[in-house]
């Protein structure tokens, strides 16, 4: 296995291939000196920022001994030229990971190796969504066409395209939503699953219609070690059985709540055009609403002084109000004071109409603008930062209909574009400065995601909003994991009674592409404390764990569970009539939930199934082996 990276993500890329699957790494980096850094914004101390990277550098780079480990090269080079991809073995090699932080690089890299070896398997780290289509079908039909026939039958190869931000988005946005901590959404398919907080003594967890893990003993804790690795019977349990949920009594639980299909939401504001409430003020409507009141009141009296027909008379009462009446010189008393007033009201409607006109011009061209946060607005998340990671984000709010404030201090930053056309309110500012957080009311707001490129600045966000809301919901997104953690840990301390989530992105993006890499569709990782829980497509054949046993017999405890059946008619699947019943069927995407224990998985059969990274590296080792072996 081969990883080509610039950041933390291709470390921890090596890192997972070598502890989870037990692979031989190469790892390609740049340079010491032309490694990329973090950026340091607004008034972050650039020491604190250095110290973290040597730190990071340390523990990524080497293990106990302080020497790379014992499966793992490292290559530096300043670029993934043909030469670098022939000297760590890219024509003999079974995947390769394309992870730069620059999409034309990892492009320019995964064509020369795709001409060096056609059954290599890559794997791309890409953020632009459409051209990694192009691409990973460009490449792919380069493997067919390269395996003689045009149809690229017996070919290993493939390609997979992947984004960091699209990976971890939804477990960010979903952290900061009531009710909601993890989701994993793909192609309209959502999984939902909620933290439950320990049942008191003697009752026991209710299972919802999956548990999917078991929180550590100590999450209670304020200075609980949130699940670390070394924690042994006291860290979470991923996939526990029946027994092992009836016996945590005192403990947390991860559990599925919601499985559906939503099909694709059109975002809010499509094609800049503003709802009709929104193009005038709330004086200029109360206003016009005074005026219409009052023509309707002349015309009623209009009607009682002369006994004419209420239609009439309004039409005579419009006639006076726009003075394009004759005199009622011969008219009764009542009648001429009438036209007086309706006269009068005509004069006081003309200056409203042109404020009418003016405001509504104004909105439409300020409908591509910036818009600023409304008054007495609440309830709303504030988002930190519009970059790649933060414009996923914003994305995924909206589409769950949540209020987001935006706070950017690039006016040129890559997610501004998204924010106009969603309409969403931006504040424009170094959030370390004084009045920018209290601009994006902060003081009102429900939960606050620090989603920007440096550390100390998410961090010091975070302090200030903590000294301003104690209570408020606050999500971190930071660099380093280790970092992530002890930052947890602290805030928790200090603020035990308030939700504080940390959350590293290369954490949550890792087990995607590992899994992308040994050649298994991830379709969503869900993090539970500092641990990963994997949502996989998966054939059943060629998988003795799965085929021929029943849906009971093929849950493995803290390993793998599976979790529906795709019953679409492609690719030799099982067909209809052969299908188990059940209401969870969903005709759009083909999946059918809540499958009985005692149906049985055959040949033909596609699963989706939560499973840990160590389970899934079972699954698919065994199955390398028995390739190999044939």
């Amino acid at each position: 296995m081969i990883v080509c990276g610039d950041d933390g993500l291709a470390h921890r890329l090596a890192a997972e291939l070598r502890g989870v699957y037990g692979e031989q790494v190469t790892l390609v980096v740049p340079p010491s000196g032309r490694r990329v850094r973090q950026p340091v914004v607004g008034r972050a101390r650039a020491a604190s920022a250095a110290l973290l990277d040597r730190v990071s550098a340390a523990v990524n780079r080497t293990g106990a001994s302080g020497e790379p480990a014992a499966n793992e090269q490292v290559v530096e080079a300043a670029e993934v030229t043909e030469a670098v991809l022939t000297e760590v073995g890219a024509d003999r090699a079974a995947a390769l990971a394309l992870v730069y932080d620059d999409d034309e690089t990892n492009i320019r890299a995964a064509l020369t190796a795709r001409r060096l070896n056609p059954r290599l398997r890559l794997v791309l780290r890409l953020y632009n969504r459409r051209l990694g289509q192009h691409i990973e079908e460009l490449l792919d039909q380069t493997a067919a066409v390269a395996s003689g026939d045009g149809q690229g039958a017996g070919l290993d190869a493939s390609t997979t395209v992947l984004s960091d931000a699209d990976t971890a988005a939804p477990a960010l946005a979903a952290t900061a939503l009531v009710g909601t901590s993890k989701v994993v959404q793909t192609e309209g398919l959502v999984l939902r699953a909620v933290e439950r907080q320990p049942p008191r003594p003697g009752e026991v967890a209710d299972p919802g219609l999956c548990t999917l893990a078991l929180l550590s003993a100590t999450s209670n804790d304020p200075a609980g070690a949130d699940g670390s690795e070394g924690s042994g019977e006291q860290g979470p349990r991923l996939l526990p059985d029946e027994a092992a949920v009836a016996a945590a009594t005192g403990r947390g639980t991860v559990v599925l709540e919601q499985v559906s299909y939503s099909g694709p939401s059109l975002p809010t504001g499509r094609g800049g055009v503003p709802p009709f409430a929104s193009l005038f003020s709330r004086r200029l409507r109360w206003s016009l609403a005074g005026l219409v009141g009052c023509v309707l009141a002349l015309a009623v009296a209009l009607m009682f002084v002369t006994g004419e027909h209420p239609l009439y008379a309004t039409y005579v009462t419009l006639l006076d109000l726009f003075g394009i009446n004759d005199p009622a010189y011969h008219a009764s008393t009542g009648r001429q004071v009438l036209q007086l007033l309706s006269g009068l009201v005509g004069l006081l409607l003309l200056p409203v109409l042109l404020a009418a006109v003016l405001e509504a011009l104004g909105t439409f061209r300020s409908a591509s603008a910036l818009r600023k946060p409304p008054r007495g607005l609440g309830g709303h998340v504030v988002l930190l930062g519009l970059g790649k990671i933060g414009t996923r984000v914003l994305t995924r709010l909206r589409e769950l209909h949540i209020p987001v404030v935006c706070v950017e201090s690039d006016p040129e930053a890559r997610g501004m574009a998204t924010a106009r056309r969603l309409r969403v309110p931006v504040v424009l500012g170094d959030v370390t400065q004084e009045g920018v957080l209290e601009a994006a009311k902060i003081h009102r707001a429900h939960a606050l995601l620090a989603l920007t490129s440096a550390d100390t600045t998410n961090l010091e966000a975070a302090l200030y909003a903590r000294s301003v809301r104690p209570d408020l919901r606050v999500v971190l997104r930071l660099y380093d994991d280790d970092f992530a953690t002890a930052v947890y840990r602290t805030l928790r301390a200090a603020h035990p009674f308030a939700l504080t989530r940390s959350r590293s992105v290369s954490h949550l993006a890792a087990p995607a592409f590992a899994g992308a890499m040994m050649g298994r569709q991830i379709l969503g990782a869900i993090p539970v404390e500092r641990r990963v829980l994997l949502f996989a497509e998966v054939d059943v054949a060629g998988h003795p764990q799965l085929e021929g046993r029943t849906v009971g017999e093929a849950f493995r405890a803290g390993a793998w569970r599976v979790l529906a059946l795709n019953t679409a008619p492609p690719g030799g699947r099982r067909g209809e009539e052969e299908s188990p019943e059940g209401e969870g069927a969903s005709p759009a995407s083909g999946l059918v939930w809540d499958l009985p224990p005692t149906y049985v998985l055959g040949a033909g059969d596609r699963v989706v199934l939560a499973a840990t990274r160590r389970g899934l590296a079972e699954l698919l080792g065994r199955r390398r082996r028995e390739r190999a072996g044939a």
